[in-house]
């Protein structure tokens, strides 16, 4: 058999320098501890800063490191462990979740979260926004767009802003029969607000988990969870299958 295209390609510049960053880290630096900037790394390593970020954003992107707004690049503690799927289906808000909310607005949907709702897009949606922490860490932000036909008990003038309006929503969408939910999870990277929301900087690496929940009528709420790539570890409990999905269209609130 002859030797494939792929065999005759060499390792990157960026790569091997990776793995010997990866050494560093384990031998010469803690947990938490801010590295030497840029000019001094590169120097160090013999490379060229282009070379060095490519590795350093790598080495992000496998959870080894952070960058801190105002402190720098750090190193990472181990990732935590994230539950984002269990045996029991159930509505967002139920059986302590781990989110909490933070506010709700109503307004007509953008293109894309109408195509995820497979709904009109003059048809107004309630927009919720929660944020999940552990151990006392924000380790993700959530949009959980509901159509205003889910909820139709809701209240316009009982708790109209805030977090209690965001319960409110919930507590209307848990009024439904839960028929079903499916999941897919993508990488992709930091927008201003969710960086803002995680302290991140924006553009770095983030896993996005969507949710759909369905009911009789169809589509009744599609969430979309941003976590840090750099802390958390997703795990799915006993749902098994999760979705590949390859160039996503990232849901703009």
């Amino acid at each position: 058999m002859g030797t494939t295209q792929l065999e005759t390609v060499p390792e990157p510049k960026y790569w091997h320098l990776k793995t010997v960053l990866s050494e560093a880290l384990d031998q010469d630096f803690a947990v938490g501890e801010v590295l030497p900037n840029e000019r001094e790394l590169a120097a160090r390593f013999g490379v060229a800063r282009a070379t060095l970020r490519q590795a350093l954003e790598q080495l992000e992107l496998e959870g080894r490191l952070q960058r801190r707004r105002g402190v720098g690049t750090t190193v990472a503690p181990p990732r935590v462990g994230v539950a984002v799927g269990s045996a029991r289906h159930s509505w967002p808000g139920e059986g302590g979740d781990g989110w909490q909310p933070v506010d709700a607005t109503e307004g007509l949907p953008t293109a894309a979260v109408a195509k995820l709702l497979g709904a009109p897009a003059d048809r107004p949606v309630h927009t919720v926004r929660r944020t999940r922490v552990t151990q006392g860490q924000v380790v993700a932000a959530e949009l959980l767009y509901v159509p205003a036909a889910s909820v139709p008990g809701l209240s316009g003038i009982d708790a109209p802003s805030g977090p209690a309006r965001a319960r409110a929503v919930l507590r209307e969408l848990q009024r439904l029969v839960l028929e079903g939910q499916d999941r897919a999870v993508e990488l992709g990277s930091a927008r201003a607000d969710d960086a803002k929301e995680l302290d991140r900087l924006p553009g770095a690496p983030v896993l996005l988990v969507t949710t759909r929940y369905m009911a009789a009528a169809g589509t009744a709420a599609v969430s979309v969870a941003t976590y840090r790539a750099d802390t958390c570890r997703l795990t799915f409990g006993d749902e098994g299958g999760v979705e590949i999905a390859h160039q996503p269209d990232r849901v703009a609130s």
